[in-house]
């Protein structure tokens, strides 16, 4: 990881002053790196970590930075990770350009590098996690996300950038097509449990408040603790339910009688036992790999996503 980070900002660099600037902005604000980790940890479980291996997870980062930069627009966000967010510090128009720039030096790096493989894989993560978000906003509308359909949200959304760094990792340490499909698959597991404990999250105390966050309801986000609490209901109470998510999303109140109809249904509890049938599918996707550090520090990073506290 200490390499990468040298090789990741080296990637970032622009002659542009301006955009130097907020590229260096960015890497000081960096987070958990997860994604970087699977790319690595896949390849060390897979065969070795090899050049290709820093050339994928740079393009993987530089990927999940563009996209949470637009993200910030698109939800018009002024933080990120406690910091200011691009668009609130550089306005929107800026935030786009820097989110393209990024975009580009990842197909730039991998092109200059004839990495086509990895390039392939990355690109496909692009196209779904495109089409989960407008399929989460167009369900959203109407807000008639049932279970099969947030599942399949989810997997485009947020799963298929886990499984691509899976998949890259895989690939760059030299795997076989079936091995590579094997941890693309068990990336996408992960990566849906991962979604699952990052909606939970709404339903939790905060820290500093007390009071559960309730973004998600104030945003008409169908999550999987409410969508089954919606479906054990009567048609009353969930008509009730539906119209405070419609209409009332900026008073408090009704948003927290929304977090305890959902705690009083079950939801949570389900949630949680779906995100543990998520891990547990994804650890069985593991079988065969050989045993050794990197094995069981994928192990342990499946078990930190379902596990982690924010």
């Amino acid at each position: 990881m200490a390499e990468f980070e040298i090789r990741f900002r080296d990637a970032m660099r622009s002659k542009v002053p301006m955009l130097d600037r907020i590229m260096y902005y960015i890497v000081k604000r960096k987070g958990k790196q997860m994604r970087p980790m699977f790319v690595f940890l896949t390849a060390g479980a897979c065969n070795q970590i090899t050049d290709s291996t820093y050339i994928g997870a740079s393009l993987i980062e530089l990927l999940h930075t563009a996209t949470l930069v637009h993200d910030d627009v698109v939800d018009d966000s002024l933080q990120r990770r406690g910091f200011f967010s691009i668009n609130a510090l550089w306005k929107n128009k800026i935030a786009v350009l820097v989110g393209d720039y990024l975009l580009s030096r990842g197909l730039l790096i991998a092109i200059e590098k004839k990495e086509f493989s990895i390039l392939e894989i990355v690109s496909q993560a692009v196209r779904m996690m495109s089409e989960g978000e407008l399929l989460q906003l167009e369900k959203a509308r109407r807000l008639d996300i049932d279970e099969s359909v947030y599942y399949e949200v989810i997997r485009q959304k947020t799963a298929s950038l886990i499984a691509s760094c899976c998949a890259v990792g895989a690939c760059s340490a030299g795997a076989d097509q079936d091995t590579t499909a094997q941890m693309f698959r068990f990336g996408e597991l992960t990566g849906q449990a991962f979604q699952i404990k990052d909606d939970l999250f709404d339903y939790e105390k905060n820290l500093d408040t007390g009071k559960p966050s309730g973004i998600d309801i104030k945003d008409s986000k169908m999550t999987l603790p409410l969508i089954h609490s919606l479906s054990k209901a009567s048609k009353n109470d969930k008509r009730h339910i539906i119209n405070l998510i419609k209409n009332h999303g900026d008073d408090n109140r009704k948003v927290a009688e929304v977090i305890q109809f959902v705690h009083n249904s079950g939801g949570i509890e389900y949630a949680i036992s779906k995100m543990i049938e998520f891990r547990d599918q994804a650890l069985s996707q593991l079988n065969g790999l050989p045993e050794g550090i990197y094995l069981q520090s994928l192990k342990n990073l499946v078990s930190f996503t379902t596990g982690r506290k924010h």
